[in-house]
């Protein structure tokens, strides 16, 4: 078997369509592989029955249709021959992770362990190319005039990454081409204090790592949807990193806790960071002090905004609040860059003295728009600043009972934006649905609604309580 240090390695350049994005909810409906072997090209493809919807925006996207892989086997049938194409070579794509994670899945489900080397060539692009602004297939196709012949279909795709091979050995040379290759798989140094078994047993699934330092102390909490292939890349960063090599010298343990999905695992990262606060994660604050802005009228009908504190705020059930935020500073520095912004008046604001008839600092040096002194009307102040503010609205909680997400085989259990748990069969859904409220965590938050707006939404079980 050939490996990276050889100076004519043979590569197979390899991309995939799917039904969708997820390894494990999605499949495989067609693979295109371009091998590179003492300087000639051979070619594999096939179209695969994926025995799942494909939907309509994917059929549009790639062209494959419902009726293109009735007839056509399965990955199971066609394993063997897919192993028989990629052993003993390197496995190269473009944003690597989607195309060998969806493979590697695949094998998996039929009990065959793949484990290939892998290069990514959106890495090796910013490598050979760091002045180039991205490094998307779109951008590299029209950066150094790549030849279309099937955007968007897995023998095409595979064939651009390898006219994109041809390119970077002509510009680079062969040799930096080699180094480059070594650099971006080569043996990965491990942590003197890590054995490579303690590697090996961490599994390629969604979830959380811990790296410890001296006396179990937690260094770092991360999250992947491929664990071992995470945790693998800190070290191979350590190669190039500063950061990475600074970890790499200090962890002396690997834990690991895995999830049945993505945003289970971000959940379980946001509240791990913040319960055993890693000296190397940005420390995320708890939500203890929080405080938002409300909106009211005065007597005189100006609409003025006024703080509400921790003790009087409940994101998910008030209808007027407005940005979040981890202390009154936070929240007064918010307030008077949107007013700088849009020329609202600081002193109508409350964050300046108002003297009647007098203007505000703010008009003197021409950022306020004339409210204080009826150069601009209360009714237009009052819109300026209600627009604005809609931006940064507290979403109130679009459900009337608590729901779950369903995340891989978990499900994750929410009310009013709060995370009351991680469930696996429907008694424990409702045992947690029905264990009373949790308490109102930013980040969770962010992360909730941003799943609910996208991945996930379509994934929502509705509780009857």
């Amino acid at each position: 078997m050939k490996d990276q240090y050889d100076t004519n390695p043979t590569l197979a350049f390899v991309d995939i369509e799917t039904t969708g994005s997820h390894f494990e909810r999605d499949r495989i409906t067609e693979i295109g592989i371009k091998t590179l072997i003492n300087g000639e090209v051979q070619t594999w493809e096939r179209l695969i029955n994926p025995r799942t919807f494909i939907p309509q925006n994917i059929q549009r996207l790639t062209g494959i249709s419902p009726q293109m892989v009735l007839g056509q086997p399965g990955f199971e049938e066609l394993a063997e021959q897919i192993k028989k194409e990629l052993e003993g070579k390197i496995f190269v794509a473009h944003n690597a992770q989607f195309d060998h994670g969806f493979i590697k899945a695949s094998f998996k489900r039929i009990g065959i362990d793949f484990k290939p080397k892998v290069l990514c060539t959106v890495k090796l692009s910013r490598l050979l190319f760091p002045d180039q602004a991205r490094h998307n297939l779109d951008t590299i196709i029209k950066t150094h005039d790549l030849r279309v012949s099937a955007r968007h279909r897995a023998l095409g795709d595979a064939d651009l990454l390898l006219q994109f091979w041809g390119v970077c050995e002509r510009l680079v040379g062969k040799d930096r081409l080699l180094k480059a290759i070594n650099q971006l798989i080569g043996n990965v140094t491990l942590p003197p204090n890590i054995d490579q078994s303690l590697v090996d047993s961490i599994p390629d699934n969604p979830g959380c790592y811990i790296f410890y330092g001296e006396n179990k102390a937690p260094l770092y909490i991360g999250k992947s949807i491929s664990l071992r292939s995470r945790v693998m890349s800190h070290f191979q960063g350590a190669l190039t990193q500063r950061k990475e090599m600074k970890l790499l010298l200090q962890v002396r343990d690997i834990d690991w806790i895995e999830t049945g999905g993505e945003l289970s695992a971000l959940i379980l990262e946001s509240r791990l960071i913040k319960e055993r606060m890693p000296s190397m994660n940005i420390k995320l604050r708890r939500s203890k002090d929080l405080c938002a802005w409300s909106l009211n009228k005065d007597a005189t009908g100006l609409l003025k905004p006024i703080l509400i504190n921790h003790q009087n705020l409940l994101p998910g059930i008030q209808d007027n609040l407005y940005g979040l935020f981890y202390s009154k500073r936070e929240a007064n520095s918010y307030l008077k860059a949107i007013a700088k912004k849009y020329r609202l008046c600081e002193a109508l604001l409350g964050l300046e003295k108002f003297e009647n008839g007098k203007s505000c600092f703010g008009f003197q040096v021409k950022q306020c728009g004339g409210a204080c002194i009826g150069l601009t009307s209360t009714e237009m102040h009052n819109l300026q600043l209600q627009t604005v503010m809609d931006l940064y609205k507290i979403q109130i909680w679009p459900y009337q009972s608590p729901i779950a997400i369903k995340d891989g085989s978990e499900m994750i259990v929410l009310d009013k934006w709060c995370y009351l748990g991680t469930a696996i069969n429907q008694e424990e859904i409702y045992e947690l649905a029905e264990s009373g409220e949790a308490d109102f965590d930013l980040d969770i938050y962010k992360i909730v609604k941003k799943a609910l707006a996208g991945a996930y939404k379509n994934q929502i079980i509705r509780l009857n309580l």
